[in-house]
């Protein structure tokens, strides 16, 4: 069992950016956070990214969820979970990286 992503997790852009941790769900929460989803997209603030140009990450996008755990047939997101981030032009930045989330509730 891997610990589920909620609006209080934090997690980062590779570049030390923080993701805003929006969600659809209005349903499921743990600890009163609402979990997040696989179709989740994140904004990315204050990634300092410029090796040649300016092309901060701007959004995570999630490429896997949960295997067994879902919310109406979508998948919640786990600590394990993979998200690529985005610059403005979508062009991958590297990965994302969950630095801490809830212990509470667990999903496969």
């Amino acid at each position: 069992m891997i610990p589920i992503l909620t609006t209080t997790s934090t997690v980062m852009c590779p570049h030390g950016g923080q993701a805003v941790l929006a969600t659809s769900n209005t349903e499921a929460c743990v600890d009163g956070a609402p979990m997040l989803l696989l179709t989740d997209v994140h904004v990315v603030v204050g990634c300092p990214f410029a090796p040649a140009a300016p092309s901060p990450c701007t959004t995570i996008r999630w490429l896997s969820g949960a295997a067994q755990t879902a919310l109406r047939g979508v998948p919640v997101l786990l600590q394990t979970s993979v998200g690529l981030c985005l610059n403005a032009a979508q062009a991958p930045q590297g990965p994302a990286v969950v630095v801490q989330t809830q212990q509470r509730a667990q999903g496969i």
